[in-house]
C-alpha cells in the first residue's frame, strides 16, 4: 500500500535501515518476509484517521465504540540510559491526544523472525549497572538475569528485545502508564504452539510486576477488522489477501 510521507521520514530515522538499497539490492522492507512492512501496511492506513477506536479495540486495547484520538508513529525511541549510544526502536506507538490513564500503546511487530534458525541473545552486562532503571520490575529483572547473556529459555521469542522496549517506556512514561503489545504471525504445527507458549510465559512474568503486556496474533487482529470490510473494503481486502 502507498506509504505516507510521515512513515516514510520516520522509517528512515530507525535504526534499522529499512529503506536503504545498496549494490542493487532491494531494501530490507521490500523483502515479502519484512515484519516492518507488514506493520506499516497494517497501521499506516489509519494514520489520518480521527477516531483509532476500531483499529485499536479490535487489538484489545482499548474498548469498542469509544472515541479515541491521537497520532501513530512508527520507529520510535525511547532511551533507557542517557549512557547508551542506542535506544530500542518501537515498530509503532500511538500517542493519545488526550492521555488519561494510558499516554501510550506501543507495538512490537514480529513476521517470521521467531521461526528463523537464528538464537536471540540476552542482555549486556551493561543494562544492569542501573538500579533505578529496574524499579518496580522485579520478575522481569530476574528473567533478564536468567537469559543474559545467553538467552536459552526462549527458542521464539525475542524476550530480551521486549525487556528493553519495557525499561524504555517505563521510563519515559511511567510505571504502568503504557500498553505493550506484541504483535506476532502464528504458524501451523509445533513452532506456532510453542511460540503462543513462550508468549503466554513471559506474559505472566509481565503480569507479576504490574506490566500491562499484551499479545494477539496478524490472523486474529485482521480477522477482527474485517469485520468491517463495508467501511474498508480496499484495506481489508490487501490484508486478507496478502497476510490470510
Amino acid at each position: 500500500m502507498p506509504l505516507k510521507e510521515k512513515s516514510r521520514k520516520e522509517l528512515e530515522g530507525g535504526d534499522g535501515g529499512e529503506l536503504k538499497s545498496s549494490a542493487g539490492q532491494p531494501a530490507k522492507i521490500q523483502a515479502l518476509h519484512s515484519s516492518s512492512a507488514l506493520g506499516i501496511n497494517l497501521f499506516d492506513y489509519w494514520r489520518e484517521s480521527p477516531d483509532l477506536s476500531l483499529l485499536f479495540s479490535a487489538c484489545g486495547l482499548s474498548r469498542a465504540h469509544s472515541q479515541l484520538s491521537g497520532e501513530i508513529k512508527f520507529e520510535q525511541k525511547f532511551p533507557i540510559d542517557d549512557r547508551f549510544q542506542y535506544s530500542p526502536n518501537l515498530d509503532v506507538v500511538f500517542f493519545h491526544s488526550q492521555p488519561n490513564k494510558f499516554k501510550v500503546f506501543a507495538i512490537e511487530c514480529k513476521f517470521t523472525e521467531a521461526y528463523s534458525s537464528r538464537r536471540h541473545g540476552g542482555l549486556d552486562q551493561k543494562y544492569f549497572t542501573n538500579e533505578s532503571a529496574w524499579e518496580n520490575l522485579l520478575s522481569i529483572k530476574r528473567l533478564a538475569k536468567n537469559i543474559s547473556p545467553t538467552d536459552t529459555q526462549f527458542s521464539f521469542l525475542n524476550a530480551a528485545q521486549l525487556i528493553k522496549h519495557i525499561l524504555g517506556l517505563n521510563r519515559q512514561f511511567g510505571h504502568s502508564r503504557y500498553r505493550l503489545l506484541y504483535l506476532w504471525y502464528d504458524a501451523l504445527g509445533e513452532c506456532g504452539y510453542r511460540h503462543r507458549k513462550e508468549v503466554e510465559e513471559f506474559a505472566d512474568k509481565a503480569s507479576a510486576d504490574g506490566v500491562l503486556f499484551h499479545a494477539i496474533t496478524y490472523q486474529e487482529l485482521i480477522i477482527r477488522l474485517a469485520q468491517f470490510r463495508g467501511q474498508h473494503n480496499n484495506y481489508i481486502s490487501y490484508l486478507t489477501d496478502r497476510y490470510l
